[in-house]
């Protein structure tokens, strides 16, 4: 029996508050409003980001439903919508592609104007297509996976290869794509170049993915578990360094690795203010860059010497690696499925849905690279 235009009872997991673990509850979905989509969810990765809420380190609305890094079939649509239709394989966007606004149209630009990352939780028309016994749920970043459906604007959601595996290109909607991107997007790396990349966890390690493609000459990683060092080897750093073997502080001890001279590239990808300026004191003073990919907490503020900038370094951030998404995110699945790139080494843990607050205690654990829940 089709359930388009109607409430769908299913299973979400509720954040009622932070530092609480989450809720499986039984929510209501209303039907899709016009230009909206609802999705049944396939597959979500558990991502830092969604953890920052957790912790509280983001600020947000509750209570909510996390997830934006998903996989899904078009359940119905609403009036108006032309870009997908019931039955389509898709992935949720989490940073949306209008086409008209000016950042959209822009050749550099990719944050939309119609995104609500991390501010009113809510449709654009103001509610919400949550609830739960009749009070309203917020959304999370125009997405919201971590429940069985969800409904997005059609501007949130790119039809993908119907044959592509869920649990795998899930990935391609937030970790691979913000990473991989950073390098070939945000950076631009070049063939030759020197990188460090701080931070080896699942974004991390998509950045050493996307250096390596670039055909940077040395890829140095930066983190202080070293049990993640084996894999970022693999993925293609040419060697690693734990911070906490030195006495001096990283940025000097990447000045010694590269003969005076610090690297041509370095990526923040922890979300920490200190790694940040660490990370832009890395990189050669005169035309070297450093990105910022790690997601930083609601209410930090960075202190640091202009020195760091006045004779030339660019310090500039990434956002979803500087892919327009709707375009972006399709042609990123099919490379995928030719082999352009792999994504399973970045798969360590695949769980079920009601096994969500266990996957995020082996993120918090660095236990995990990225856990994968299916539904």
């Amino acid at each position: 029996m089709s359930t388009a235009g109607k409430v769908i009872k299913c299973k979400a997991a509720v954040l009622w508050e932070p530092k609480k673990p989450f809720s499986i509850v039984e929510i209501e979905v209303a039907p899709p409003k016009a230009h909206e989509v609802r999705i049944k969810i396939l597959t979500s990765g558990i991502c830092r980001s969604d953890d920052h809420v957790v912790s509280g380190a983001l600020k947000t609305k509750f209570p909510i439903i996390l997830g934006h890094e998903a996989a899904g079939i078009v359940e119905s649509v609403g009036e108006g919508v032309t870009s997908v239709k019931p039955g389509d394989k898709v992935i949720p966007l989490f940073v949306p592609q209008c086409g008209v606004c000016s950042t959209c149209l822009h050749p550099k630009g990719n944050l939309c104007k119609k995104s609500d990352i991390f501010t009113t939780g809510l449709m654009a028309d103001g509610t919400s297509r949550f609830t739960y016994e009749g009070k309203p749920i917020h959304n999370f970043a125009n997405t919201s996976t971590f429940t069985e459906y969800t409904v997005v604007h059609e501007n949130s959601v790119a039809k993908i290869d119907p044959v592509a595996p869920p649990e795998k290109v899930c990935l391609i909607g937030c970790g691979f794509s913000t990473g991989y991107g950073a390098a070939i997007m945000s950076a631009k790396v070049e063939p030759g170049s020197t990188c460090a990349v701080f931070g080896l966890g699942g974004v991390g390690l998509s950045v050493v993915m996307g250096c390596k493609a670039a055909g940077a000459s040395r890829i140095i990683g930066v983190d202080i578990n070293k049990d993640k060092f084996p894999k970022a080897r693999e993925l293609g750093a040419t060697e690693c360094i734990n911070p906490l073997d030195f006495k001096k502080p990283i940025n000097e001890v990447l000045f010694d690795l590269t003969g005076g001279e610090g690297v041509d590239y370095s990526f923040e990808v922890i979300g920490r203010t200190d790694t940040m300026i660490a990370a832009l004191a890395s990189c050669h003073m005169n035309y070297g860059t450093s990105v910022m990919v790690g997601v930083p907490p609601s209410a930090a503020q960075l202190t640091f010497s202009p020195q760091l900038l006045f004779a030339g370094r660019t310090w500039k951030g990434s956002l979803f690696g500087g892919w327009k998404s709707k375009d972006s995110v399709p042609q990123l699945v099919s490379d995928f499925m030719v082999k352009k790139f792999t994504l399973d080494p970045l798969i360590t843990h695949t769980l079920p849905f009601d096994k969500i607050n266990e996957g995020f205690e082996l993120l918090r654990a660095g236990k995990s690279i990225r856990s994968v829940l299916l539904f």
